[in-house]
Protein backbone atom coordinates (compact mmCIF):
# COMPACT_ATOMS: atom_id res chain seq x y z
CA UNK A 1 0.00 0.00 0.00
CA UNK A 2 1.50 3.21 -1.05
CA UNK A 3 2.41 5.78 2.31
CA UNK A 4 -0.70 8.24 0.95
CA UNK A 5 -3.09 5.76 1.69
CA UNK A 6 -1.59 4.66 4.98
CA UNK A 7 -1.64 8.21 5.79
CA UNK A 8 -5.24 8.69 4.94
CA UNK A 9 -6.88 5.50 6.52
CA UNK A 10 -4.32 6.35 9.77
CA UNK A 11 -7.29 6.73 12.66
CA UNK A 12 -5.45 9.56 14.69
CA UNK A 13 -5.02 9.06 18.33
CA UNK A 14 -5.34 12.87 19.21
CA UNK A 15 -6.25 16.33 18.25
CA UNK A 16 -2.76 16.51 17.19
CA UNK A 17 -2.40 14.08 14.78
CA UNK A 18 -6.06 15.01 13.56
CA UNK A 19 -4.82 18.60 12.52
CA UNK A 20 -1.16 16.90 11.21
CA UNK A 21 -2.48 14.15 8.93
CA UNK A 22 -4.93 17.00 7.13
CA UNK A 23 -1.87 19.56 7.14
CA UNK A 24 0.56 16.17 5.85
CA UNK A 25 -2.38 15.27 3.09
CA UNK A 26 -2.70 18.43 1.45
CA UNK A 27 1.05 19.13 1.28
CA UNK A 28 1.66 15.52 -0.43
CA UNK A 29 -1.08 16.23 -3.23
CA UNK A 30 -0.23 19.28 -4.06
CA UNK A 31 3.55 18.71 -3.90
CA UNK A 32 4.69 15.40 -5.21
CA UNK A 33 8.49 16.22 -4.34
CA UNK A 34 7.97 16.52 -0.88
CA UNK A 35 9.99 13.28 -0.57
CA UNK A 36 13.15 15.27 -1.50
CA UNK A 37 14.98 17.16 0.78
CA UNK A 38 15.39 19.72 -1.70
CA UNK A 39 11.42 20.86 -0.96
CA UNK A 40 12.95 23.73 1.47
CA UNK A 41 9.42 24.84 2.84
CA UNK A 42 8.36 20.77 4.14
CA UNK A 43 9.83 17.54 3.46
CA UNK A 44 8.55 14.11 4.36
CA UNK A 45 10.85 12.39 7.60
CA UNK A 46 10.36 8.85 9.28
CA UNK A 47 11.27 8.27 12.76
CA UNK A 48 11.44 5.78 15.27
CA UNK A 49 10.03 4.85 18.97
CA UNK A 50 12.08 2.18 19.72
CA UNK A 51 11.13 -0.17 23.08
CA UNK A 52 12.24 -3.15 24.66
CA UNK A 53 9.79 -6.32 24.41
CA UNK A 54 8.39 -5.68 27.88
CA UNK A 55 7.26 -1.86 26.39
CA UNK A 56 9.22 -0.65 29.88
CA UNK A 57 12.18 1.18 28.33
CA UNK A 58 13.07 3.22 24.99
CA UNK A 59 16.32 3.71 23.23
CA UNK A 60 17.15 7.34 22.79
CA UNK A 61 20.22 9.03 21.11
CA UNK A 62 21.87 12.51 22.22
CA UNK A 63 21.22 14.39 19.01
CA UNK A 64 24.01 16.75 18.08
CA UNK A 65 21.96 19.98 16.50
CA UNK A 66 19.85 19.84 18.81
CA UNK A 67 21.71 19.54 21.82
CA UNK A 68 19.40 17.09 23.22
CA UNK A 69 17.88 13.53 23.98
CA UNK A 70 15.66 12.08 21.31
CA UNK A 71 13.97 9.66 19.09
CA UNK A 72 15.53 8.43 15.62
CA UNK A 73 14.61 9.35 12.49
CA UNK A 74 15.87 10.84 9.76
CA UNK A 75 15.11 12.21 5.91
CA UNK A 76 12.99 10.15 3.14
CA UNK A 77 15.45 11.30 0.45
CA UNK A 78 13.41 10.34 -2.15
CA UNK A 79 12.20 6.58 -0.49
CA UNK A 80 8.36 6.38 -0.32
CA UNK A 81 8.94 3.11 2.14
CA UNK A 82 8.91 5.07 5.28
CA UNK A 83 8.82 2.22 7.12
CA UNK A 84 12.78 1.39 5.45
CA UNK A 85 13.62 4.65 6.41
CA UNK A 86 12.80 4.40 10.34
CA UNK A 87 14.48 1.22 10.33
CA UNK A 88 17.25 2.03 8.43
CA UNK A 89 17.88 5.41 10.57
CA UNK A 90 17.26 3.53 13.97
CA UNK A 91 19.94 1.15 12.44
CA UNK A 92 22.69 3.58 11.56
CA UNK A 93 22.00 5.88 14.50
CA UNK A 94 21.79 3.22 17.45
CA UNK A 95 23.74 0.19 15.86
CA UNK A 96 21.27 -1.88 17.32
CA UNK A 97 21.37 -4.50 13.84
CA UNK A 98 18.16 -6.33 15.10
CA UNK A 99 15.34 -3.88 15.45
CA UNK A 100 12.43 -4.92 13.98
CA UNK A 101 9.12 -3.20 13.36
CA UNK A 102 6.00 -4.25 15.86
CA UNK A 103 3.40 -3.47 13.36
CA UNK A 104 4.18 -2.62 9.79
CA UNK A 105 1.17 0.15 10.46
CA UNK A 106 1.95 3.75 11.23
CA UNK A 107 2.34 4.16 15.09
CA UNK A 108 2.18 8.30 14.66
CA UNK A 109 1.73 11.64 12.92
CA UNK A 110 3.18 14.81 13.46
CA UNK A 111 4.65 18.06 11.75
CA UNK A 112 7.58 19.27 13.13
CA UNK A 113 9.18 22.80 12.80
CA UNK A 114 13.21 22.89 11.94
CA UNK A 115 14.54 26.19 12.84
CA UNK A 116 17.61 27.07 10.06
CA UNK A 117 21.01 25.09 11.34
CA UNK A 118 24.71 24.65 10.37
CA UNK A 119 25.30 21.29 9.13
CA UNK A 120 28.36 19.75 7.47
CA UNK A 121 29.19 23.55 7.46
CA UNK A 122 25.99 24.61 4.73
CA UNK A 123 23.39 26.91 6.69
CA UNK A 124 19.96 24.55 6.16
CA UNK A 125 17.04 27.20 6.43
CA UNK A 126 14.14 26.87 8.77
CA UNK A 127 11.70 23.86 6.99
CA UNK A 128 8.72 21.48 8.19
CA UNK A 129 9.07 17.78 8.41
CA UNK A 130 5.70 15.81 7.95
CA UNK A 131 7.13 12.70 9.85
CA UNK A 132 5.84 9.37 10.05
CA UNK A 133 6.60 7.48 13.19
CA UNK A 134 6.72 3.68 13.41
CA UNK A 135 6.99 1.65 16.98
CA UNK A 136 9.70 -0.48 16.56
CA UNK A 137 11.05 -3.40 19.14
CA UNK A 138 15.03 -4.23 19.93
CA UNK A 139 16.39 -6.14 22.67
CA UNK A 140 18.15 -4.03 25.54
CA UNK A 141 21.27 -6.84 25.30
CA UNK A 142 21.98 -5.64 21.38
CA UNK A 143 24.96 -3.79 21.91
CA UNK A 144 24.49 0.07 20.96
CA UNK A 145 27.15 2.32 19.05
CA UNK A 146 27.46 5.96 18.55
CA UNK A 147 27.03 7.55 15.20
CA UNK A 148 29.52 10.13 15.51
CA UNK A 149 27.81 11.98 12.75
CA UNK A 150 24.86 12.87 13.94
CA UNK A 151 24.68 11.96 17.37
CA UNK A 152 26.84 12.39 20.87
CA UNK A 153 25.47 9.06 22.75
CA UNK A 154 22.75 6.22 22.54
CA UNK A 155 21.10 4.35 25.41
CA UNK A 156 18.17 2.85 27.20
CA UNK A 157 15.64 4.93 29.29
CA UNK A 158 12.96 4.12 31.09
CA UNK A 159 9.70 5.39 29.71
CA UNK A 160 9.53 8.05 32.23
CA UNK A 161 13.60 8.87 32.08
CA UNK A 162 13.13 9.32 28.68
CA UNK A 163 10.87 12.10 29.14
CA UNK A 164 13.07 13.54 31.49
CA UNK A 165 16.13 13.15 29.56
CA UNK A 166 14.77 15.41 26.40
CA UNK A 167 15.76 18.84 26.74
CA UNK A 168 12.68 20.13 24.24
CA UNK A 169 9.82 21.06 25.87
CA UNK A 170 7.59 20.57 22.81
CA UNK A 171 8.33 16.83 21.92
CA UNK A 172 8.61 15.86 25.32
CA UNK A 173 4.49 17.56 26.52
CA UNK A 174 3.45 16.65 22.50
CA UNK A 175 5.34 13.94 20.99
CA UNK A 176 7.34 11.66 23.55
CA UNK A 177 4.49 11.48 26.14
CA UNK A 178 2.07 10.71 23.21
CA UNK A 179 4.05 7.74 22.04
CA UNK A 180 4.55 6.53 25.73
CA UNK A 181 0.96 6.88 26.47
CA UNK A 182 -0.62 4.98 23.07
CA UNK A 183 1.83 1.48 24.59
Amino acid sequence: MKILEQIERYVPFNEQEARDREVILDYLRRHPGAFERSDLIAHMTASAWIINPARTKVVMVYHRIYDSWSWTGGHADGDRDLLAVALREAREETGLQKVRPVSGEIYSLEVLTVDGHEKRGEYVPSHLHLNVTYLLEADEGEELHVCEEENAGVRWFTLDGALRASTEPWFVERIYRKLNDKL
